[in-house]
């Protein structure tokens, strides 16, 4: 086999590896040719003209970026810490690219100071207490941001809000005093409605004065039932009503 040929195979096995390139079903190639844009191939295999096109990979799939905690002063002058996470994925192969020099980068960047500053314009209790709206507003700041580089942010989601030491232990008192005055409610409420059937029953028994003799025996039976060595017997007054009576006409005449 002569040398002539030997370059030759060599030469076609170069051409062949630097032509030929495979994308997964998960990314395209956004294909350079002589520092323009041509368009966005893939998945599956690509041919390129050596030398003259270049070529960039970019993922298509959802990307989990974690934002770092950042120092946030609220409102209400609540110096915390808050971190999130962001789900987002590449639509646009070409203006990710083109649009913006490192995507990533940018998109961390960009998450890091919208966090702040979207958690510095409420207060705290509604940071703590309404985090859904704090997510989706998150994620409409960052999606009209990223809409120019071919990014669709999908989901924000705000993991952790870590309260100074001081701002635990008043909240903790806030919790059980709310506790006590929701409890200090619930008797109150408890007492009124007893008082109320306590007066509805002593309307029923001042028409129906027999219920109050039927009280009266059932409280004999309950007295009766019970282990006493000593039981006092109420004596109802109507009975000797009569006799009273009598006793005072005698002592008028």
């Amino acid at each position: 086999m002569s040398y002539s040929l030997i370059a030759i195979i060599v030469l076609l096995v170069l051409f062949l590896s630097s032509a030929l390139k495979i994308l997964n079903e998960y990314e395209r190639g956004v294909v350079f040719r002589l520092g323009r844009v041509i368009k966005a191939k893939g998945p599956g295999l690509i041919i390129l003209v050596p030398v003259i096109d270049k070529m960039i990979k970019v993922s298509m799939r959802i990307v989990a970026m974690d934002v770092d905690p950042q120092d946030v002063i609220t409102r209400d002058n609540v110096s915390v810490k808050v971190n999130a996470v962001i789900y987002f994925r590449v639509i646009d192969s070409i203006k990710a690219i083109v649009e913006v020099e490192n995507y990533n980068y940018a998109m961390s960047q960009l998450a890091q100071t919208t966090l702040r500053s979207v958690c510095g314009q409420i207060e705290l209790d509604e940071l703590l207490s309404e985090r859904d709206k704090i997510n989706t507003e998150l994620q409409e700041i960052l999606d009209m941001h990223t809409d120019p580089w071919g990014i669709k942010v999908a989901t924000v989601e705000v993991k952790h809000i870590d309260l100074p030491q001081e701002m635990q232990r008043t909240m903790a008192k806030q919790a059980e005093a709310e506790r006590e005055r929701r409890a200090k409610i619930i008797n109150a409420d408890g007492e009124f409605q007893a008082a109320g059937k306590l007066a509805d029953a002593a309307k029923i028994i001042d028409q129906n004065p027999v219920a109050l003799q039927l009280r009266y025996l059932q409280t004999v039976r309950e007295l009766s039932g019970e282990n006493n060595t000593t039981t006092l017997f109420p004596f109802p007054i109507d009975l000797i009503k009569p006799f009273m009576r009598l006793a005072g006409k005698k002592d008028n005449e």
